[in-house]
C-alpha cells in the first residue's frame, strides 16, 4: 500500500492546479481541462508557444495529477500535453504514482520562462514547449515536444547527452551517470514499460536522451476518440 504524506503543491502554475478529488479508478486523481486563460497568457509571454508553432490551443490539454516526491510526499503536478496523448500520459503517470516512482517536480515551461535549461536543472518533468529559437534542437514542425507528443521525466537522474556541446545535460560536468537509484529510468525499468506497452518510444534520438520518451519522430499522432479528451474530460 502506498504510504506517503500528502502536501499540496500549488506551485508549479499561476493558475493553480485543481483539488486533488478522490475519483474511484482513476489513479493519482487526474483532472483533464482547456488550457485557462491565465495560463495560456502566460505561456504566449514566455514564449512556450510562440506563433508557427506546430500546435494551438485548441490542440493542448492541462493534465493535473499528483505525483511522489522523492521525499515520499505527494504532490499535485501539471502537464501540458496534445489532446491525442493525454489519455496515454493520464494512465502511465497515475500508474507511476501508484507504484510510488518519484519524480522530483511536474510543473509546464512557462514556470521556468519557457527556458528548457533551467527546468532541467530544476529536476521538472514536462511536456508540451515550442521552444526559444536558440534552445531548438529538432525543426519545430517535427519536434515530439513542440507538438506535445514527448516528455522528459527526472533530467537529473536522467540526463541527456547534448552534441552541441558533447556534455551532460543537465549537470553538464558529468561524463557518466548513475544506472541505478531512486527515479532512475533504465531498460526495464517501470517507466520504460508503461510507455512501450503504449507504443511510445523511449531515448528516440541519435544520443543518449535518458529523461525522454515520445510518439515517434517527425511527431506522430496517437489514434484516439477526440471525443474522450474534450475540454470537459475529467
Amino acid at each position: 500500500m502506498l504510504n506517503v504524506l500528502r502536501i499540496p503543491d500549488t506551485s508549479s502554475d499561476p493558475a493553480g492546479p485543481a483539488p486533488s478529488p478522490q475519483v474511484e479508478g482513476q489513479p493519482g486523481n487526474p483532472v483533464v481541462r482547456a488550457i485557462p486563460d491565465r495560463q495560456w497568457k502566460r505561456m504566449v509571454r514566455t514564449g512556450t508557444w510562440r506563433a508557427g508553432c506546430p500546435v494551438g490551443r485548441e490542440e493542448l490539454r492541462r493534465l493535473e495529477i499528483d505525483h511522489v516526491d522523492f521525499e515520499g510526499a505527494i504532490k499535485r503536478g501539471v502537464l501540458v500535453v496534445h489532446r491525442d496523448t493525454v489519455e496515454d500520459l493520464k494512465d502511465i503517470m497515475g500508474e507511476l504514482f501508484v507504484q510510488a516512482f518519484p519524480i522530483e517536480r511536474m510543473a509546464p515551461l512557462e514556470r521556468f520562462g519557457g527556458d528548457v535549461n533551467a527546468s532541467l536543472a530544476a529536476n521538472n518533468t514536462s511536456a508540451f514547449n515550442c521552444r526559444k529559437p536558440a534552445q531548438i534542437n529538432a525543426p519545430v514542425m517535427k519536434s515530439p515536444h513542440a507538438n506535445g507528443r514527448a516528455i522528459d521525466i527526472n533530467p537529473v537522474q536522467n540526463p541527456w547527452r547534448d552534441p552541441r556541446c558533447n556534455c551532460w545535460n543537465p549537470e553538464g560536468d558529468k561524463t557518466t551517470r548513475t544506472m541505478v537509484g531512486e527515479g532512475v529510468i533504465r531498460r526495464g525499468t517501470l517507466p520504460v514499460q508503461l510507455f512501450e506497452s503504449r507504443g511510445w518510444i523511449w531515448q528516440n534520438i541519435d544520443v543518449a536522451d535518458y529523461m525522454h520518451f515520445d510518439t515517434g519522430y517527425p511527431s506522430r499522432a496517437r489514434e484516439v476518440d477526440v471525443r474522450t479528451t474534450s475540454a470537459a474530460a475529467g
